[in-house]
């Protein structure tokens, strides 16, 4: 006796149908980034941290690293300005608050938020930092503490913000931006790639193909 089997679902043109699987993979990727969330921000969570040993100045802003200098010549502390502006201007404003050359670090690697911290994290823990306060304007500071505290909190490295008032010259960010870096942040620590940069290897040639079509 034998058995109708049964049939089997094909789409026009005789193909069969694949289940489709971009639900399940988004579910996943969420639930890793959150997982790497929760594990490389444990040194904000549950912080044991010496007092402030370094201060970070987000550039993007000429007043940041303003600020920045009075903090640093205030505590007696070296900085690092990631991004900030031109070298001429930067060591003048420096040196006009008593911060010569040797405590002043201009880092020109960071090309946004995300490698404000991956381009310095692993130089700050090898230097034995553990606590940074962290300079940025008051409307980019959940960014940027969502990005800090995930790459810093995976090597142990506790941020303090310090917030400067942007006025009339603020622009709040949308929370989809916030938590997209916060997941891409999470990933750079899982995979040690920033997802941005690998999706536009991968797929860049095909968008630029398309577009000249």
């Amino acid at each position: 006796m034998t058995h109708a089997q049964p049939p089997t679902a094909t789409r026009p043109g005789g193909r069969c149908r694949r289940p489709r699987r971009r639900g399940r993979t988004r579910r996943v990727l969420l639930l890793a980034g959150l997982l790497a969330l929760a594990w490389s921000s444990r040194a904000f969570w549950f912080p044991s941290l010496p007092p402030p040993q370094l201060v970070l100045v987000l550039g993007g802003d000429v007043e940041r690293e303003r600020v920045g200098a009075e903090v640093a010549q205030r505590d007696g502390l070296p900085v690092i300005v990631s991004g900030g502006s031109n070298p001429e201007y930067a060591h003048w404003l420096f040196r006009g608050r008593g911060l010569d050359d040797s405590r002043v670090l201009l880092d020109y690697r960071a090309t946004d938020t995300l490698s404000n911290f991956t381009s310095v994290v692993d130089d700050l823990k090898r230097a034995k930092i553990r606590h940074v306060l962290l300079v940025t304007s008051s409307d980019h500071m959940d960014r940027a503490l969502m990005v800090g505290r995930v790459v810093a909190g995976s090597r142990g490295i506790g941020l303090t913000p310090l917030a400067v008032p942007c006025g009339n010259r603020c622009f709040p960010e949308d929370w989809r931006k916030v938590w997209g870096d916060g997941l891409r942040a999470a990933l750079w620590v899982v995979s040690g790639r920033d997802l941005r940069d690998w999706a536009a290897e991968r797929f860049g040639p095909l968008l630029e193909e398309v577009r000249g079509r």
